[in-house]
């Protein structure tokens, strides 16, 4: 039977955030777009994170960066529709009605999935402007983004445990097939170190060294950095976080169940090619554990706002072994992290609606 933690969720009553009379709206650039293979999910993700806003409350507009290119979209949330340039001096953009009215930008909601928005780049400018955001630091958001590094700081922390890897850096001699065999075994995964959405991801179940080399070379499309690691026969699961509201809120489990090799980006990403079930019909001491090791990552690697972690339950074991921490977690109709929330009572708007203010609040802090 699944088991729902006491301090997973509660239920909202009443409106979140309000404004008096005297208080605007605050102008909330809700950015997607990226230079990553992922870019498609994060104008699925910033599309609907910019229709769930309380426009009581804030004033949201699309932002689409691309290779460095800063465009808004005055009207709604097509990319195709984000025609004016942005002013990164003060992060701000000028309406084409009214005399080219200026809109000075509060607050930064980033979607982009991959690099510029989940790797640190794009939170260095903010931070550097001193404008509040949605994510984790520049510093942490680089740390999480590096798979094998964020592997190496969770290393020996308590209810972590971590599958077998090689880490493979390009223009360095590769290790023989027969000694990255006998090292992780048969099957096992080759993945970009940097990257998501499981692009560059395969599973190698033959000790073929040109189906390995041809794996690698893939994963090396993706990113500078390569991941060889052990195959953990399990179940995989996911693990929503959020700090906001003034408490810690752990998230229903979410099992992910596909007919495919693994969660790749059909099963993430295409109706019906996977049942995601929430919460988790997992055995009470398991759900316990993954709670327990999902705090101790956001704690330990300093995470803030919402993120996901994704773990595969040893089905030998039922032990949760980390696979990676996702700090810009997708938002789009077909994502873990809002399934999860409705599952614990709270529209996307209302969640949204505590992560901002809670965001705010720390940015406005540290800078």
């Amino acid at each position: 039977m699944a088991h729902r933690s006491e301090r997973s969720f509660f239920r909202v009553e009443g409106p979140l955030v309000g404004l008096s009379d005297m208080e605007q709206k605050k102008i909330i650039a809700v950015i997607a777009g990226g230079d990553s293979s992922e870019d498609v999910i994060s104008y699925r993700s910033g599309a609907q994170v910019y229709g769930c806003l309380d426009r009581a409350v804030y004033e949201p507009y699309l932002v689409v960066l691309r290779r460095g290119v800063w465009r808004v979209n005055p009207v709604d949330a097509t990319p195709e529709g984000a025609t004016l340039p942005v002013d990164l001096n003060d992060f701000s953009f000028c309406l084409p009605a009214g005399g080219g009215s200026k809109k000075k930008f509060d607050y930064a909601l980033i979607e982009i999935h991959g690099t510029p928005g989940e790797n640190g780049i794009l939170q260095g400018y903010f931070e550097l402007m001193g404008i509040p955001y949605s994510t984790c630091s520049a510093e942490v958001s680089a740390l999480t983004f590096n798979k094998a590094l964020c592997k190496a700081v969770l290393r020996g922390q308590p209810g972590i445990n971590l599958a077998r890897e090689i880490l493979l850096h390009r223009g360095e001699p590769m290790p023989e097939a027969e000694a990255i065999v006998r090292e992780l075994g048969l099957p096992f995964f080759v993945k970009p170190n940097a990257s998501g959405s499981s692009f560059g991801v395969t599973k190698i179940k033959s000790a073929d060294p040109e189906v390995i080399q041809a794996a690698i070379q893939a994963a090396f499309a993706e990113s500078d950095a390569v991941l060889l690691e052990q195959f953990v026969d399990g179940r995989e699961v996911s693990c929503g976080i959020m700090v906001a509201g003034g408490r810690e809120w752990i998230l229903p489990v979410t099992e992910l169940i596909t007919e495919n090799e693994f969660f790749d980006f059909e099963a993430k990403y295409t109706a019906g090619a996977c049942r995601e079930v929430t919460p988790a019909d997992l055995p009470e001491d398991i759900v316990r554990r993954l709670n327990t090791a999902t705090a101790t990552a956001y704690r330990t690697l300093g995470c803030r706002g919402v993120v996901r972690v994704d773990f595969i339950v040893d089905r030998r074991t039922g032990q949760p072994y980390f696979i990676e921490v996702n700090t810009t977690p997708g938002m789009s109709a077909a994502s873990i992290v809002p399934q999860q929330w409705r599952e614990a009572g709270l529209t996307m708007g209302e969640a949204f609606g505590l992560l901002i203010e809670e965001t705010s609040k720390k940015s406005t802090k540290n800078n």
